[in-house]
C-alpha cells in the first residue's frame, strides 16, 4: 500500500480528549464509495467512526482516511417483527425518537444514546439489563459489512465472522448496516425503585440479592466517601395503568432536551477535592433512603448525562479517562480496592458506576463477563496515576478481569493480549476478512492487535 495524501485533514480524538491525531476525514454516502478507499487504501489504512463517544483512541487513525459514518443514517422499523434495519451511521437517539413513541424500545443501550448503530456493534455496548438480556451484540440478527478487499458481506450469528465483528471495535472491516430486535413498550417512562447503601458492601450485597427481580440496574458510588456508600436505582418499564394511576396525559410522549452546554473554557482547577465532595455529598442526599414505583422518563434514567451537551469540557483542558473493568464475583473485592487505591493518589470523581453482569456472548473481544463491572472517570494529569492504574490492571488480570477496549486509552499490550484469550482466534478470522490489515487505529497500533 502507498501513503495516500491527506485531502481533508481534521483532528480527531475520544470523548475523553486526551490523545489526539490527524486523519483524512471523509463523509460516508455509499457502500460503493467506500469500498474504493478501501481498495486504494495508503499505508495507514482506514477507519469507520461514528459519534466519536469511545472515551481513548478507538475512532481515530492517524493518516489514514477515517469515514465519518454519521452521513449514513437511514433506518426503518419493522412492528411485525419486532426488528430495525439501519444503517452503521444511524444514531440510538434518532431510532428512539422514533420507535419509542410507537411503542418500542432498544434492546440494550448504554450510558449515552448518542452513538451510531455501527459503534454499539463494534464496541457490543452493555446497559443496565446485561445480567437479564446480554449486550448489543445478543440481539443482532444481520450485518452487512465491506471487507479488507472492498467486498461486502452479510454476516448472521451462524458465523464466525459475525462473532469477530461484535466487539471488534471496527477492525474487522467497515459495517454499512445491520438489523437488530427491538422490544415491545407501553410507555415512556420507567418504574423505578431507588434504595441507599451505607456503604460499599451493603450495595453490593442488596444487588446480588435483588437485582434479577428487576430489568435494569445500576448504582452510583460515592467514590470519595471511604464508605463507599451508594445510591442503586432498579426499574421495569412502566406499564400504561401505573402511568395512568400517576396521572401521565400521554404515556408515549417522548423528546429528551438538552438543557445545558458546558462552556467551552474549563479551568483546571475546577474539579477540587471540595467541589466533588460537595457534589458527591449533595447528589447521595437528593436520593431517598428508600422509594418505589417512581416514574422517570427514559432519557432521565438511561441517559442523564446527555442533558448536557458537551459535558466533557467539564473536565478542563488535559481532558480525563475512564477505568472500566470487569471482574468475576470471586473477585469482587477488587472494587473497594480499585476505589481505596484511587482514592490516595487524589483521584476526583463524580462519576462511578457500579453494575452486575450476566453470560458472556460468543464475540472473542467482547467485554462483559459475569461478575460485577465498575467505571470510574478521572481527570488526566493526576500524579502517580498511571502508576495506579497499571498496578490495578495487574490484579484484575490476575483474577481473570479485563477492561473494556471503548474506554481503554491507556493499557498495555500485554495487559490486552493476557485478559482477552480469544485474541489469536479473533485475529485468524480478522486475517480473512482483511488479508492486507486496512482497519487500524491509534489504539490497535497501541495495543499491537
Amino acid at each position: 500500500m502507498t501513503a495516500t495524501p491527506l485531502s481533508n485533514p481534521q483532528p480527531l480524538s475520544g470523548w475523553g480528549r486526551v490523545m489526539t491525531s490527524v486523519a483524512n476525514f471523509v463523509p460516508a454516502h455509499h457502500a460503493e464509495e467506500m469500498s474504493q478507499y478501501i481498495r486504494s487504501a495508503g499505508s495507514r489504512g482506514v477507519l469507520a467512526r461514528g459519534l466519536g463517544r469511545s472515551y481513548g483512541d478507538a475512532a481515530q487513525s492517524g493518516g489514514a482516511t477515517v469515514f465519518d459514518m454519521t452521513t449514513f443514517n437511514n433506518f426503518t422499523l419493522d412492528p411485525e417483527t419486532m426488528t430495525v434495519t439501519a444503517d452503521a451511521g444511524a444514531s440510538i437517539d434518532s431510532i428512539l425518537r422514533e420507535i419509542v413513541p410507537l411503542g418500542f424500545f432498544v434492546p440494550v443501550t448504554a450510558g449515552t444514546r448518542l452513538i451510531t448503530v455501527g459503534g454499539a456493534i463494534a464496541a457490543d455496548i452493555h446497559g443496565k439489563n446485561h445480567h437479564l438480556d446480554g449486550s448489543f451484540g445478543a440481539h443482532v440478527l444481520e450485518i452487512t459489512l465491506i471487507d479488507g478487499l472492498g467486498d461486502i458481506r452479510v454476516l448472521t450469528p451462524a458465523s464466525p465472522e459475525f462473532w469477530a465483528t461484535i466487539g471488534g471495535m471496527g477492525l474487522t472491516g467497515v459495517i454499512v448496516s445491520a438489523t437488530f430486535t427491538v422490544i415491545p413498550i407501553q410507555s415512556s417512562y420507567i418504574s423505578v425503585d431507588t434504595e441507599r447503601g451505607k456503604d460499599l458492601n451493603d450495595v453490593m450485597s442488596r444487588m446480588v440479592e435483588r437485582d434479577d427481580e428487576y430489568k435494569y440496574s445500576v448504582a452510583w458510588i460515592d467514590s470519595v466517601a471511604t464508605s463507599g456508600r451508594g445510591v442503586i436505582t432498579r426499574g421495569d418499564h412502566a406499564s400504561l395503568e401505573e402511568c395512568k394511576l400517576e396521572g401521565v396525559a400521554n404515556p408515549h410522549d417522548y423528546d429528551p432536551k438538552k438543557i445545558a452546554t458546558a462552556p467551552g473554557l474549563v479551568p483546571s482547577g475546577l474539579l477540587n477535592r471540595w467541589s466533588v465532595r460537595a457534589f458527591n455529598e449533595a447528589w447521595f442526599r437528593k436520593h431517598p433512603a428508600h422509594r418505589e414505583g417512581e416514574l422517570q422518563g427514559i432519557g432521565g434514567f438511561f441517559h442523564p448525562l446527555d442533558g448536557v451537551q458537551e459535558w466533557n469540557r467539564i473536565y478542563g483542558p488535559k481532558g480525563f479517562l475512564q477505568y472500566q473493568f470487569q471482574v468475576p464475583d470471586s473477585a469482587g473485592y477488587l472494587v473497594e480496592l480499585a476505589l481505596r487505591k484511587l482514592r490516595e493518589v487524589g483521584t476526583l470523581s463524580f462519576l462511578t458506576v457500579l453494575k452486575r453482569f450476566g453470560p458472556s456472548n460468543e464475540g472473542m473481544l467482547s467485554f462483559p463477563q459475569p461478575g460485577w463491572t465498575l467505571a470510574v472517570d478521572i481527570p488526566a494529569g493526576i500524579p502517580a496515576l498511571g502508576r495506579t492504574l497499571d498496578e490495578l490492571d495487574a490484579l484484575v488480570a490476575a483474577e481473570g478481569g479485563r477492561l473494556y477496549l471503548a474506554k481503554d486509552s491507556r493499557q498495555s499490550p500485554s495487559m490486552f493480549a493476557r485478559t482477552y484469550p480469544r485474541l489469536d482466534e479473533w485475529r485468524e478470522i480478522r486475517d480473512r476478512l482483511d488479508p492486507n490489515h486496512v482497519f487500524v487505529s491509534d489504539q490497535s497500533r497501541r495495543l499491537a492487535i
